[in-house]
């Protein structure tokens, strides 16, 4: 726990409000587009570990941060982003350490030929970059997205995300944008079987075909290698190799969105796309690579990033500075040092096992899925329909958090129980955790 006394003077400054007073001051002064989480929300003002602390000093256990990746306030790397704030931040125009030690470090966890880094200060920033280096290096402008895909907030990015596009306030799918069906195996077009996962990846040579009819050439492939907003889906196997070969062969290159999953969470692999056996020409990162604050990261292969130099310099103010990198190294030592990856493997099994136990139980889950610790439970009406059900999946989340665990829902439906915890979550966590919802799927 970071000692906060020293801080007082500073934290206390701020006056301390009712939640009645902040959310009115939102309204009043904030960007009405804001949203809060739960039907009461909640004011919280410490964390620590997988545990959040409400104003009154009472603790909730946080199942669905994957920003705070080796779990809130870490001290190694809040003292690493303190020690460099207090000595030197400034730009890559100096020449620093931290900024190159990062790049080995970093490009170490990742297979050849993917050794050129490129650092921003988020996910969106890193996705809107590698359209940018696709484009270059293709001199194509399509892109091909998976339905229901979120990869950031930009306005190139907003294009490339059916999750904002398609729904309340957007403006529709651009020419320039192709869209495949999302490879979920529950409820979507080719359920679960052997073939499954080439069925889906087959999809996007329609989808490109589609694209040459409206004389737009294919840049770039973007998936999440592990989808997100989609429903907390494992891609089915042989999904991306039977993708990214029909991409390859259309002259285009494959981006893995590893934004959400990389870092240790996937448990048995470092990366999710490794679970596919493919290497992307792309890999963009963001929310876990710095425990909170604020970095992203795209890594890319030298060829790519040759077709850069164009004589426009790529310039970001903050991006690489020293104190991002000072605490993107913290991270890389956590997780290694605590051997969390591994943490994440052993506990997101045993998650895996306990909510397919209690799926036997409660016949409102309809299924169960996930990759170390990124997880989803599918609520339905009726098993054999497969009929979304979005009330009960959402009536489970506020009573989760009436017993002081905090989750959310994600999904086309909005019916999928989002289990995203930071990677420190232990196994007596997990025991925690599933006697709660069981006790809470009993009387709900």
């Amino acid at each position: 726990m970071i000692d906060t006394r020293a801080l007082r003077p500073v934290l206390d400054s701020v006056p301390q409000r009712s939640n009645a007073e902040i959310l009115q001051l939102r309204k009043q002064w904030l960007n009405p587009t804001l949203s809060v989480s739960y039907k009461e929300p909640l004011k919280i003002v410490r964390g620590e570990g997988v545990w959040l602390y409400d104003q009154d000093g009472q603790a909730y256990m946080d199942m669905v941060n994957n920003v705070c990746h080796v779990g809130h306030c870490h001290p190694r790397v809040v003292e690493a982003g303190q020690a460099q704030m207090a000595r030197l931040n400034t730009n890559t125009r100096y020449l620093h350490d931290n900024i190159v030690e990062y790049a080995l470090r970093l490009t170490a966890t990742l297979p050849k030929p993917l050794s050129v880094v490129f650092l921003t200060n988020s996910g969106t920033e890193a996705n809107d970059l590698a359209l940018r280096l696709a484009r270059a290096h293709t001199k194509a402008r399509g892109v091909i997205v998976v339905d229901h895909a979120y990869h950031g907030h930009s306005p190139s990015m907003i294009e490339l995300s059916p999750y904002k596009f398609n729904s309340k306030g957007g403006e529709g799918q651009a020419a320039h944008v192709g869209v495949v069906a999302m490879p979920d195996t529950y409820r979507g077009m080719f359920r679960r079987s052997l073939e499954a996962g080439r069925q889906y990846g087959r999809l996007l040579r329609s989808a490109m075909a589609d694209l040459r009819a409206r004389d737009v050439a294919t840049a770039a492939f973007y998936c999440e290698s592990l989808l997100g907003c989609g429903g907390q889906h494992v891609l089915p196997e042989g999904y991306l190799p039977e993708a990214y070969a029909a991409v390859h062969a259309a002259g285009g290159v494959c981006l893995a969105d590893e934004v959400q999953v990389g870092f240790g969470r996937a448990g048995q692999y470092f990366w999710a796309f490794e679970g596919q056996g493919v290497v992307p020409d792309i890999v963009t990162m963001g929310k876990p690579i710095g425990n909170g604050h604020p970095i992203g990261a795209v890594v890319t292969t030298p060829e790519i990033a040759a077709s850069f130099v164009t004589g426009m310099e790529y310039f970001n103010t903050f991006g690489g500075n020293p104190v991002s990198c000072a605490i993107a190294l913290a991270v890389l030592d956590v997780i290694e040092e605590e051997q969390l990856q591994e943490n994440a493997r052993r506990v997101g099994a045993f998650l895996l096992d306990g909510l397919r136990d209690l799926q036997r139980r409660h016949a409102r889950i309809g299924d169960v899925r996930g990759q170390g610790l990124f997880i989803g439970a599918e609520f339905v009406q009726d098993l054999d329909t497969r009929t979304p059900d979005r009330t009960r999946a959402k009536a489970v989340v506020e009573a989760m958090k009436a017993h002081h665990v905090l989750l959310s829902t994600e999904g086309p439906d909005d019916n999928v129980l989002k289990i995203k915890p930071p990677i420190v979550f232990s196994q007596a966590n997990a025991e925690h955790f599933l006697d709660t919802l069981d006790q809470v799927l009993t009387a709900t």
